[in-house]
């Protein structure tokens, strides 16, 4: 990937503005690829270090809208699918702090592709979604408050060789546990999404 010379113009050009009144940026010409990768007016930015920067402004909008925003400014961008994604996942046994001689329960920790770590629970859940035409299963986990990581192929395989079946409002479904919260990710005993990200 190369790093266009004009990459952060519109943004640092705002960013830089004295205290003031909340500069409104309009389109900042940014797009996240649904790979993850972060565009500029079509090139991609190669340094990391500058991504990572964006993401700690990235904001999502009641409209659903992605932005940048700091203080002093911000921008409207495009993202395809999710703003990052979850590449590694760690198992883990852990154990409530606030119960009396706990036993130890499943914690699963994603790491995304901006190295930013996040453990599934009851603020960072993980939802399967469908694929309306391909009917596949497209996971994700919350990363902070409106913004979500994909979870790709291969960390999903681990997530379901995981899946036990539970009952939640009287329905039978397979799931994960981590940090004592359970979450769906396909019905059972059918199991068809689980099928499908096998294939």
């Amino acid at each position: 990937m190369t790093t266009h010379p004009a990459t952060a113009s519109k943004a640092a050009a705002c960013a830089s503005a004295q205290p003031r009144a909340r500069h409104e940026c309009g389109d900042l010409s940014m797009r996240i690829a649904r790979d993850g990768t972060w565009y500029y007016r079509g090139s991609p930015i190669g340094r990391k270090e500058l991504v990572c920067l964006f993401a700690s402004v990235l904001k999502r909008e009641p409209d659903g809208g992605y932005v940048l925003e700091t203080p002093v400014e911000r921008g409207r961008i495009e993202v395809e699918d999710a703003p990052f994604i979850a590449v590694e996942m760690f198992w883990r046994d852990c154990a409530d702090p606030f119960v009396p001689n706990p036993k130890p329960r499943q914690c699963l920790t994603f790491r995304t592709n901006l190295d930013e770590m996040v453990t599934a629970d009851s603020e960072h859940p993980i939802r399967v979604a469908v694929d309306p035409k391909s009917r596949e299963p497209r996971p994700y986990i919350t990363v902070r408050p409106g913004l979500e990581a994909r979870i790709n192929r291969a960390v999903f395989y681990e997530l379901v060789a995981l899946a036990v079946p539970e009952t939640v409002d009287g329905r039978q479904v397979l799931g994960v546990w981590s940090e004592g919260v359970f979450f769906p990710i396909d019905e059972a005993p059918d199991g068809m999404a689980l099928r499908r990200a096998a294939e």
